[in-house]
């Protein structure tokens, strides 16, 4: 398991499992944040060619809000968990333990680059997370969440400064404490 998004100003964050073949090989299997966009999206479809489960969960912007960062992305670790099938009998999580979850489990520090299937996970997050922001760039074009996918950019933060925040910010993220959303 992993996730993508813990540190953007806006959008949820997601997580996801991914369980793969026995002695599966991917060439260019990375951490995500490693892989460029278009080799991302190639092993994105890779991935979901040869894997044996996925699951995708999320939490929102006001869930992080109430919850936390850390606590949202365990949220959405046991929401991506409950998607996948068939079910696993033992996780690996990039950095994290997933409490409230009664499976063995280890968490493995950079753990995408140890770890094929975090690796994988990691992946299948950060393109899903892409998609998503992608299309909240149609509902919201002013901001633009095609281009920094949210992430605290300074054209980001310019277009901030012109419109103030979206549903889609965490207004519990320091650039946006104390903002109100009136979109």
């Amino acid at each position: 398991m992993d996730e993508a998004g813990r540190g953007p100003l806006a959008g949820p964050v997601v997580a996801a499992a991914v369980i793969l073949p026995r002695r599966c090989v991917i060439r260019g299997l990375n951490d995500s944040k490693q892989v460029p966009v278009r080799q991302r999206e190639r092993l994105y479809t890779e991935i979901t060619r040869r894997a044996v489960g996925i699951g995708i969960g999320l939490s929102t912007e006001r869930e992080i809000d109430v919850l936390n960062i850390v606590e949202a992305t365990r949220l959405a670790m046991r929401r991506a968990l409950h998607a996948l099938t068939p079910a696993p009998d033992f996780l690996l999580v990039d950095a994290l333990t997933i409490s409230f979850v009664h499976l063995p489990q280890r968490s493995l520090i950079h753990g995408d680059a140890f770890s094929i299937s975090i690796a994988a996970a990691s992946i299948i997050a950060k393109v899903s997370r892409d998609y998503l922001m992608c299309g909240y760039h149609r509902r919201f074009p002013s901001y633009e969440f095609g281009r920094h996918k949210g992430y605290a950019t300074t054209r980001h933060l310019e277009l901030l400064a012109a419109h103030g925040p979206c549903e889609l910010h965490r207004l519990s993220f320091r650039p946006l404490w104390g903002a109100r959303c009136d979109e």
